[in-house]
């Protein structure tokens, strides 16, 4: 084989003499697959100029052609070939038995943080209202208003694009960095969140600790948070974690990531009203469409983004668990995935219907007995928890059909909105569900309504105040004429001069 024509070819960018080169070695079986790999090495060549500059071609030639050399020969014994395809075949068919398992691990991990974030966003009344501890010392909620709704997909399809085109033109590497290192420090204040929500679980314990951090601006309360040595033992074990996925970007250290995201997440962000809610909901709907078969933008990103923003699962789990699974995978292991976003945002509406179900409970004569308790009937969160799984599943279903990724909202939006809807219809509660509000919003609101009445008031008190004390221009006093004037002389009148 002439190797210096080899050469010659990747640098002038000749197929066709590439081609003839090797159908004169009398390879012709793996000259189609040479052929493709030659295109896609001159493209990458052309790309980029530096990288061809450190790259020998002489050694890349001769390595190309001793493998086709080689492949040839294996594939001239009939026993080897068999051997192959039976390996093969055996191999499919792990895939396709690993894969059900790795839809019902995405499923699985998927439904965990939903339900586990929503009774942890529920405040419980554990005393008579207008007690010191009525209600339990967790970090307070943010809710979506109905503006926020409106504004949420613009502004993350501002957001999107934004990342869609730094991958394009900036070095793909340099920014997965700055983002490992944000949500390394985001995961360790979640991961150990997370592992407090299931230490509490698993002892039964309240687990808040002795100490009590608390910080007020003027006379509201910033921040109150109790914590004692088990919150610091948990922040050193998360703080290992998100180190050891830094190092390594194993994926069972970012699901663990991941997972603690979705939980923090769903308890922490709340609507403010189920019309919020199903606003959010269909405006992602027509976000996810878009994005996912109108352009290849949030394919593109998904796909770049190095970051603990999705829950993975390998297709193959069995033949990984057979290397180990601590091992780190081969570069291109195929794995299945879900965004996080298909998770909190679904999420959310649902800990919405989970908070509605208890506020019911609170009216009931049961709920004025026993308020602080997670043992209440839930119909509506039971029926949406219901609708999503079917959503998910009809989701991965389709996937797998089609071969192709699907906007998950496509099917989750309408199959939350519509379990809500459904059941407020059939318990004849429609009026009530949407004229619902969470308790803390109701406060907030009160709050700022008297704050507001007691600013108007005091405004208009220093108004009148000001007015009362200011004399009308152009007019003064005259001194009056003294008593002991002289006597002849004639006294001055009091009176006003204008």
């Amino acid at each position: 084989m002439n190797v210096t024509a080899i050469k010659e070819s990747f640098v002038a960018g000749n197929i066709t003499a590439i081609v003839e080169t090797v159908l004169a070695t009398n390879v012709s079986v793996i000259a189609e697959s040479f052929v493709n790999i030659s295109t896609t090495a001159i493209a990458r060549l052309r790309d980029g100029t530096a990288n061809a500059q450190k790259l020998n071609l002489t050694e890349l030639a001769a390595h190309v052609y001793s493998q086709a050399n080689l492949t040839y020969v294996k594939l001239s014994n009939r026993t080897y070939v068999e051997e192959e395809l039976a390996k093969g075949a055996e191999r499919l068919q792990s895939m396709e038995s690993g894969l059900i398992f790795a839809y019902v691990a995405i499923g699985i991990m998927a439904l965990l943080p939903i339900y586990f974030g929503a009774h942890a966003a529920i405040k419980l009344n554990k005393k008579k209202k207008g007690s010191k501890d009525e209600k339990d010392d967790s970090d307070e909620a943010e809710f979506f208003s109905l503006n926020d709704a409106k504004w949420f997909p613009i502004i993350g399809s501002m957001t999107l694009f934004s990342l869609y085109l730094a991958f394009t033109y900036l070095d793909k590497e340099l920014i997965n960095t700055l983002l490992t290192v944000y949500f390394c420090v985001l995961g360790v204040g979640s991961s150990t969140k997370l592992f407090l929500i299931v230490a509490r679980a698993v002892t039964g314990w309240e687990l808040k600790g002795d100490y009590h951090l608390l910080l007020t601006k003027k006379d509201q309360e910033v921040i109150s948070q109790r914590f004692g040595m088990h919150h610091f033992a948990l922040l050193g074990l998360s703080t290992a974690l998100t180190i050891y996925y830094a190092l390594t970007k194993h994926w069972i250290a970012s699901n663990i990531l991941g997972e603690a995201f979705s939980v923090t997440a769903v308890q922490l962000l709340n609507l403010d009203s189920f019309t919020t809610g199903i606003v959010l909901l269909a405006a992602l709907f027509v976000y996810d469409i878009f994005w996912v078969f109108g352009t290849d933008v949030m394919v593109t990103v998904a796909k770049n983004f190095d970051a603990p923003i999705k829950v993975v699962f390998p297709k193959d789990f069995m033949g990984l668990f057979a290397q180990g699974l601590w091992k780190i995978p081969e570069k291109g292991t195929p794995f299945t995935m879900l965004g996080l976003g298909d998770i909190v945002i679904p999420g959310i509406f649902v800990a919405l219907c989970l908070q509605f179900d208890y506020h019911n409970y609170l009216k009931t004569s049961a709920g004025k007995k026993n308020p602080a308790t997670y043992s209440f009937p839930k119909p509506y969160f039971t029926t949406c928890f219901i609708f999503y799984t079917l959503g998910l599943v009809t989701t991965i279903v389709v996937m797998h059909a089609f071969q192709a990724a699907q906007p998950a909202l496509l099917y989750l939006s309408p199959a939350c909105i519509m379990s809500a809807l459904l059941t407020a219809l059939v318990r004849g509660e429609w009026n009530r569900l949407f004229s619902y509000v969470p308790e803390e919003v109701e406060e907030r609101r009160e709050k700022e309504m008297a704050a507001a009445a007691a600013k108007e008031g005091t405004e208009k008190k220093h108004k009148k105040k000001k007015e009362g004390s200011a004399e009308p221009e152009g007019l003064q006093e005259v001194p009056a004429a003294k008593e002991d004037a002289a006597p002849g002389t004639p006294s001055k009148r009091k009176g006003k001069k204008l």
